[in-house]
């Protein structure tokens, strides 16, 4: 740019004296010079610019793929987010039934204890009477000839078979109650396992 200012301040006729041949000449080639580093420059300059607008370009397609890729990683943690609540929803209906559970599981546990406490009343009032029964029947000895005495065995008998079955019904009462506690804590344990399902 300089070259040119100063080629044009040489073309400005100082004094009125006609050029010469030699000094046009020159003017000429250094205008011509300049025209050259003119066209270079510019050259430069369209190359500069065409490789900005390629860098801008690949910026806007970089940007864009990021836009694209924000809105699927947005759209991938509105999902998790969606499934992450859902998960603690069920988590918590999963706590519920668990206490749920576990409550039912301590009232058969009370239950049961209750029942083998009076199973085990009625086994020692059944071994009292059964003490007392035979006291009664080692009095009874004395008293009772020997040919009265196979129909009271046979009476002791029945009142034993009715105190063993006696015993036997609340034994069954008792193995039912434990099967109903096994079912609702397998039913409970499933409930609150669902994986291994």
């Amino acid at each position: 740019m300089d070259d040119i200012l100063r080629i044009m301040k040489g073309c400005q006729p100082v004094e009125k004296v006609e050029p010469k041949m030699e000094d046009l000449m020159g003017k000429l080639r250094r205008m011509q010079k300049a025209k050259r580093a003119l066209e270079e420059e510019l050259k430069d300059a369209e190359c500069l610019r065409k490789t900005l607008q390629e860098e801008l370009d690949s910026l806007h397609k970089e940007c864009t793929q990021m836009d694209e890729r924000y809105k699927e990683k947005e759209e991938a943690c509105k999902v998790q987010q969606f499934k992450c609540e859902e998960l603690e929803v069920d988590a918590n209906r999963q706590l519920e039934i668990h206490s749920k559970n576990k409550q039912l599981l301590a009232e058969y546990t009370f239950q049961i204890q209750e029942t083998k406490l009076k199973h085990r009343k009625q086994r020692v009032k059944f071994e009292n009477q059964l003490q007392q029964l035979m006291e009664q029947h080692k009095n009874m000895f004395s008293i009772y000839s020997p040919e009265g005495l196979p129909r009271e065995i046979e009476n002791i008998e029945n009142m034993k078979s009715q105190l063993l079955k006696a015993e036997q019904m609340k034994l069954k009462q008792l193995s039912s109650l434990a099967e109903e506690i096994r079912l609702a804590g397998c039913s409970a344990k499933v409930t609150n396992d669902p994986e291994e399902n």
